[in-house]
């Protein structure tokens, strides 16, 4: 692997007429080529001629919005012409071609395609290949079709029909009553009848009530008997499921298996006194619970006064608090509230400073996380001891970094890459990386945009020279 050359491609100040140099060669290395197709200053000319060169380049170029259905010629790169018809910019005239394309992966990519006209679904319906007509089975729009694939003699092709939502609601009970992989499609189809799919509330396969305990339309009912079924991963599925009323998540909340309450956690309408419970005696993670992200102006102030520290922690990941809210919690004791808070980014360089301060490296990375963090606290972070690696690699990343803080974060082995591609790294530092042993460390100092024009000429036509004579 030329890590060298990589970064270089990707090198945003590369001339025009270098980028023309390494697309000249970009057939012969499919990874200069994927790092090309992604630079966003291409003319039409370089996204036409790279499209030409490279098969794979063609196909991101195509998903990527850069190459257009001009640009592409079906017969050469059929690929690129697929991409291009699953996005919508393609040009329906090439699908006949391609629905007798001799190769059976495209004529599935094809199959995959929305809004073909009739004519070519007819044609991919009747491929011998039921591969092709199972992918087509699966997104296809046409109800009349639909009719006659949910009947079709290949299970696949039914399988696929059940999961597709354009299939007749009348159809999809009907796929039901198949085989078990066609069933657990069908109750999976948010299209098909809830009153139908309850039908199979009691079915041996824990799968399948599992995926029956995540829909929303089923008889109330029938939540009461999932919420006492054996299988910790159906009532853990009801937990989340926010069809189900506050009486049925008061009695999950006393749930006794770990997960069930934890996913219980994650339901839109837990009432927040559960909440409290669930949060003291449950890990639920670093993430927004949907109940406190639309919590309301008057209950924001009560969670942040709860007693229970995870609560107010829980509180502390919403980014949209009132100033005095996000300020008190910022003054919290408890280290977890703090960490929780500190990437928050209306607090100011005082009180990050202040955290800092009470907590040190229990708060350290979430600090250096903070947009707003200056970068005399970020040397502060940096320079810290014993190192945290984790605070290291959120410095690395950080704008305000300064080159005193980035040469520190070099000293840790993940810190390191990240620090290399930071544009506050002075040159000869770059210079220096661009001979080292870590192969992301080297693209990542190549690709810096510091690294000087006149370095990254001379430097490219190293690489290549090293390039071709090995080949």
């Amino acid at each position: 692997m030329d890590s060298l050359l990589y970064g270089l491609a990707a090198h945003p100040a590369l001339p025009a007429h270098l980028v023309d140099r390494l697309i000249a060669d970009a057939d012969a290395d499919a990874e200069v080529a994927w790092r090309l197709a992604d630079r966003a200053d291409l003319s039409r000319d370089q996204v036409r001629a790279l499209a030409a060169r490279s098969r794979q380049a063609s196909i991101h170029l195509a998903y990527g919005g850069l190459l257009r259905a001009e640009d592409v010629d079906p017969a050469l790169r059929p690929e690129a012409a697929l991409a291009l018809l699953d996005e919508g910019r393609g040009d329906v005239s090439w699908a006949p071609r391609l629905a007798g394309d001799p190769v059976v992966a495209r004529r599935v990519g094809l199959a995959g395609c929305r809004g073909l006209p009739a004519a070519v679904e007819e044609v991919l319906a009747a491929d011998r290949e039921p591969e092709v007509v199972a992918e087509l089975a699966l997104w296809t729009a046409s109800p009349a079709l639909l009719t006659r694939l949910a009947v079709h003699p290949d299970a696949a092709v039914r399988r696929a029909a059940a999961t597709n939502e354009a299939t007749p609601p009348e159809l999809l009970a009907a796929l039901l009553d198949d085989d078990p992989g066609i069933r657990q499609a069908a109750v999976c189809n948010p299209a098909t009848p809830g009153e139908a799919a309850a039908r199979y509330a009691d079915d041996p396969s824990p799968v399948l009530r599992q995926a029956l305990a995540e829909r929303p339309d089923l008889p109330a009912a029938v939540y009461e008997r999932f919420a006492a079924d054996p299988v910790p991963w159906v009532r853990g599925n009801l937990a989340e499921n926010a069809a189900i009323g506050e009486p049925l998540i008061r009695r999950l909340a006393g749930d006794d298996t770990y997960d069930v309450r934890r996913r219980l956690a994650h339901h839109p309408h837990v009432p927040l006194d559960v909440l409290a419970r669930l949060a003291a005696a449950t890990r639920i993670g670093p993430t927004l619970l949907p109940r406190i992200a639309t919590a309301t102006a008057d209950e924001v102030p009560r969670l942040a006064g709860s007693p229970v520290p995870a609560l107010r922690m829980l509180l502390a990941r919403r980014r949209d608090l009132p100033d005095a809210v996000r300020d008190a919690l910022a003054d919290d004791r408890d280290a977890k509230v703090a960490a929780s808070i500190a990437p928050h980014p209306g607090l100011s360089e005082r009180r990050l400073g202040a955290l800092l301060d009470r907590f040190g490296t229990r708060v350290a990375a979430a600090v250096a996380a903070n947009p707003g963090t200056p970068a005399a606290l970020l040397e502060r972070l940096a320079a810290q001891q014993p190192p945290a690696g984790k605070a290291l690699r959120a410095v690395a990343r950080h704008p305000h970094a300064t080159a005193a803080a980035l040469l520190r974060c070099l000293a840790d082995p993940k810190a390191r890459p990240l620090a290399a591609a930071h544009p506050a790294l002075p040159a000869d530092v770059l210079t220096g990386l661009l001979g080292g042993d870590d192969p992301q460390t080297v693209e990542a100092a190549a690709a810096n945009p510091s690294l000087p024009a006149g370095q990254v000429e001379s430097l490219l036509g190293k690489a290549v020279e090293r390039r071709r004579s090995r080949s």
